[in-house]
């Protein structure tokens, strides 16, 4: 069973507006809780990189 985690950043409580991550096998699990059956699975290092570009402000476009 697949235990999911809700982020500190969401809106908290039990509403529908959550970012929510697990981990299952070697990968990470990103869903939003108002649409709880689209899920994005990535490895750990490509989320890393991605949160990495994100916070630096890096470009898309290699």
């Amino acid at each position: 069973m697949i235990q999911w985690q809700k982020s500190s950043y969401s809106g908290g409580g039990d509403g529908d507006e959550c970012v929510e991550l697990a981990h299952h096998d070697s990968t990470l699990l990103l869903r939003e809780s108002d649409d709880p059956d689209r899920i994005l699975s990535v490895s750990p290092h490509t989320l890393a990189a991605l949160l990495s570009r994100i916070r630096t402000g890096a470009s898309w476009n290699g």
